[in-house]
């Protein structure tokens, strides 16, 4: 009689209900094709993005209400970044995303989304001068951070973190120019903060890659410390009306 332990190893450690997730690589036509898919992704979001203007990016929780105090701070901080003269470039959903666009959009100023397709939370919030969606968060995350100019990280979740350490990661590695990145809610993130300064403690960051990160509660201190950078070391720099398929301004 077979019992399990003569059974071939295989058939122990991967059951026939399992099996599906450990298929591996797929084949040739279909690696080709998500390879054009993505590429398509990322051409519509240049060609969306390409005359968006100098951003601020506004990352943040989809879940916060209208009534919290974080959705009343992206709103505000939605109003100041249009003050600046700059635009407001988010997930394009709800929440924080929401009340930052939501901010520029009543102060006059451009007011843009990255959304993504998901199952829940993520919908196109009604603020929004144009937006484009993408199949994948790594198509996003590029578009994110390829037009802007700083990063204002609200309390979030996994999603927002992520976002927070890939930017970081970025600047830590030279990939990105080092803007600044401010880090909002003290009361949220302190935890945070007191890990990531054990890491340095630790000798697994250095004190440099923290030196454009501003922890703060205080909005004004943050736009300050937006402005004055970008004051220093940018000047905007008119296009052309017409880029190079035809998108208009």
């Amino acid at each position: 009689m077979s019992t399990a332990s003569s059974r071939p190893a295989q058939e122990r450690l991967i059951p026939a209900a399992q099996s599906v997730y450990l298929e591996g690589p797929k084949s040739r036509g279909y690696e080709l094709l998500f390879a054009w898919r993505v590429f398509k992704q990322f051409i519509k979001g240049f060609r969306t993005l390409h005359f968006a203007g100098p951003c601020i990016t506004v990352f943040g929780s989809a879940r916060f209400s209208e009534e919290h105090p974080y959705y009343q701070q992206a709103r505000t901080f939605g109003k100041r970044i249009a003050a600046l003269g700059m635009t407001t470039l988010t997930g394009g959903g709800p929440g924080i995303m929401e009340a930052a666009n939501r901010g520029a959009y009543e102060n006059n100023g451009q007011s843009v989304g990255c959304n993504i397709i998901l199952p829940f939370e993520q919908k196109e919030n009604p603020y929004l001068h144009y937006s484009v969606t993408f199949e994948h968060f790594f198509v996003r995350k590029v578009l994110l951070v390829k037009y802007s100019y700083a990063f204002i990280i609200m309390p979030g979740g996994f999603g927002t973190m992520d976002e927070l350490f890939e930017t970081l990661t970025l600047v830590q590695t030279q990939t990105i120019t080092p803007f600044p990145i401010v880090l909002f809610g003290k009361a949220y993130y302190q935890p945070l903060m007191e890990a990531i300064h054990d890491m340095e403690k630790q000798g697994t960051i250095s004190p440099e890659d923290l030196s454009l990160v501003k922890f703060t509660d205080d909005i004004d201190e943050a736009m300050d410390f937006i402005s004055s950078y970008i004051s220093k070391n940018y000047a905007i720099k008119p296009r052309k009306r017409y880029w190079w398929l035809f998108e208009k301004r």
